[in-house]
C-alpha cells in the first residue's frame, strides 16, 4: 500500500472523534420515538451527516469507514444496543460503503461521499427491522410489560409491508438530506474555518 494511503494516527483520532459524535447523534435518533424509530435509518442519516462526511473528507484512506463502523459497534455493543440482527446489518453496510469509497479511489466529490454514506446509513436498517423479523414476540413482551391491548393493537398496525417499504427506502432520503445539510455546511462554515 502506498505510504500515503496508510493510516496514520492522527487519522485514527480524526476518526475516533467523528465516530463518537456519530454514535452520540445516532443515538439521539434512536430516542425520537417509536413511529421515528421505525425509519430509524432515514432519521439517523439526517442527524448523523456532518460527522460521517466530514470523517470522509478528512480520511480519504482505506479503512477508515471500517474503523469508524466498529467504533459505533462496540459503543452499541457497550451500551446494551447491538443485537445480532442489528450486527450482521451493520457489518454489510459498513463493508458496501468502504468497497464504494475504494473503488471511487477515495475521491472526495460530493456524489460519491454522499453515496458512501447512504450506504452506510443502511446499517441501522437492523434495529427496527427486527419488530418485523420477532413480531409476536416482541408485540407480547410490551404487553406483558405493562402496554394496554389498544396501545399494542395501535403498534401492531404500524408494523406493516408499507412501513417496511418506507423503512428500507428511508436510508436514501435521509442520508440524501443528511449529505446536502453537510454539503452546504461545508461551503458555509466548514471550509472558512479550515475544517476541512
Amino acid at each position: 500500500m502506498n505510504e500515503t494511503k496508510k493510516l496514520k494516527g492522527r487519522d485514527l483520532i480524526t476518526i475516533g472523534i467523528f465516530s463518537a459524535l456519530y454514535f452520540i447523534l445516532n443515538l439521539a435518533a434512536m430516542i425520537t420515538g417509536f413511529v421515528l424509530w421505525l425509519l430509524l435509518p432515514g432519521v439517523a442519516g439526517v442527524l448523523t451527516g456532518i460527522p460521517f462526511m466530514l470523517m470522509e473528507s478528512k480520511v480519504q484512506k482505506p479503512g477508515a469507514i471500517l474503523i469508524m463502523g466498529l467504533i459505533t459497534a462496540v459503543l452499541y455493543f457497550v451500551t446494551g444496543q447491538f443485537t445480532v440482527l442489528l450486527l450482521i446489518t451493520f457489518a454489510v453496510a459498513c463493508i458496501l460503503s468502504e468497497a464504494y469509497r475504494a473503488i471511487t479511489k477515495y475521491d472526495n466529490r460530493f456524489i460519491h461521499m454522499a453515496i458512501s454514506f447512504i450506504l452506510f446509513c443502511y446499517g441501522m436498517l437492523g434495529s427496527p427491522l427486527a419488530i418485523w423479523v420477532y413480531k409476536d414476540s416482541f408485540l407480547t413482551q410490551i404487553q406483558q410489560n405493562g402496554m394496554s391491548a389498544e396501545y399494542v393493537k395501535s403498534l401492531s398496525g404500524l408494523i406493516s409491508v408499507p412501513m417496511l417499504i418506507a423503512l428500507c427506502i428511508s436510508p436514501i432520503v435521509g442520508g440524501a438530506i443528511g449529505a446536502l445539510i453537510s454539503k452546504g455546511l461545508f461551503r458555509k462554515h466548514f471550509r472558512k474555518a479550515g475544517i476541512v
